[in-house]
């Protein structure tokens, strides 16, 4: 008896999302064609953290043991432009002990667990999709050599970021899907360390509107975090990310800190500059195409969840489809039902995240700078737990999503906050 043929599955965008997606559907018997926009893979990256889910995904999907913790222990400091400073929060002090480091950190780590045989395709995006009731057939385009082709598959799965092409060839224009939020940022890595800093030393400058985070690392340069709120998103993209941040942040002299952080974005050919804007979608699937990550649910850089629910998505994906073998409908629908009501808490959690970024008045500002304060008593301890949402955080950001969706025991490492 001849063997089963392994279903054949072409996962479009070699992010984090979509190399663990690549990863875990091999592992659940798919044979995977994994294709990239790009010349090549990408590194490095901006801040990332994962919690509590997060570590949880990333250990079931054996990524975990390919990451560490990066956050710098050195005090935090929360700084002004005239140079004046006292301690401050930074993003390692936040509920959830989360992990800190790049984005190019996870990627990586996924990659370690890619099977060599795993099929990958670089400078190729597809250009058509139409599917049946039993597969799907693809017109992949090599923009290298301006090569087209047409092969089948038996799913296909979009993980190719905000502005994901699947989506707009399957669902529709990207018009009907995002929301914006009317901020920018823009986010890049610090060669050095900024003057008026200690090495490894986090920082946060806090104006109304607008920010300046330094996320500071133990073994690594800082990167740093420029957000602010624009009433024209458009217009933030006629000029460079550097004059559009300094038309932001105003005339007044920016300091030392901000000023050095402003003339590095300058020089800067790393930088991740966009609008913030969440993808909302009644359904992730049609047919045998799937959504995964940014392109489904995109959460904002805020929600700090982008990555974790990525690997969540990857790993339930995986599992689902190995439960419902013969019938990917009825996987994709069991899917999409354990992930909805954490992506659901994420997005309509977005504007109590983005106050933690970006205050909207100084009476925040000073709210913030008395939690630390408030810690002193078991009252004010629980005040404060109730300001930045502790039992939030452990119902959702620290909750093990793949664990809850298949009635498993939750996931369990050693370095794991117990939700």
């Amino acid at each position: 008896m001849s063997e089963k043929r392994r279903a054949r599955v072409l996962v479009v965008g070699m992010g984090i999302g979509g190399i663990a997606t690549a990863a875990r559907l091999y592992r659940a018997g798919w044979d995977p064609v994994l294709i990239e926009r790009s010349p090549g893979r990408r590194s490095g990256g901006y801040f990332v953290a994962l919690f509590g889910a997060g570590k949880a995904a990333a250990g079931r999907l054996g990524i975990l043991e390919h990451l560490h913790d990066r956050a710098s222990s050195q005090p935090g400091l929360d700084i002004d432009r005239t140079g004046r400073s006292r301690s401050g929060m930074t993003y390692a002090d936040m509920p959830g002990q989360p992990w800190l480091m790049l984005r190019g950190d996870v990627e990586s780590a996924a990659f370690a667990t890619l099977p060599e045989d795993v099929q990958l395709r670089y400078s190729t995006v597809p250009t058509a999709i139409a599917q049946d009731a039993d597969g799907v057939d693809v017109t992949l385009l090599d923009t290298a050599s301006g090569a087209s082709t047409t092969e089948r598959f038996d799913l296909v799965v979009g993980a190719d970021g905000l502005r994901s092409t699947v989506r707009s060839l399957v669902f529709g224009p990207h018009e009907g899907y995002l929301r914006r939020m009317g901020y920018m940022i823009a986010a890049f890595e610090y060669h050095g360390t900024p003057p008026g800093l200690a090495a490894r030393q986090a920082a946060t400058l806090l104006e109304p509107d607008r920010s300046m985070w330094v996320f500071a690392f133990e073994d690594h340069d800082p990167t740093i975090l420029l957000s602010y709120r624009t009433d024209d998103v458009d217009a933030e993209f006629t000029r460079s990310p550097a004059e559009s941040a300094r038309a932001a942040f105003g005339a007044q002299p920016p300091g030392g800190t901000l000023g050095a952080v402003l003339d590095a974005l300058d020089d800067s050919d790393t930088v991740l500059f966009d609008s913030v804007e969440q993808v909302r979608m009644p359904a992730w699937h049609r047919g045998r195409v799937v959504l995964v990550g940014d392109s489904a649910w995109c959460v904002t850089l805020y929600a700090g969840m982008g990555v974790s629910s990525a690997l969540a998505g990857a790993d339930l994906l995986g599992a689902m489809l190995e439960r419902h073998p013969d019938d990917p409908a009825k996987a994709l629908a069991a899917w999409e039902q354990g992930m909805r009501p954490y992506v659901t808490h994420y997005q309509d959690a977005a504007p109590a995240d983005r106050r933690i970024f970006v205050v909207d008045n100084r009476l925040q500002i000073l709210l913030r700078r008395f939690i630390p304060v408030l810690g002193k008593t078991s009252l004010g301890r629980r005040l404060a737990e109730r300001i930045m949402r502790v039992e939030e955080i452990r119902t959702y950001k620290n909750a093990d999503i793949v664990g809850e969706a298949l009635g498993e025991p939750p996931y369990r490492h050693e370095e794991l906050p117990v939700a």
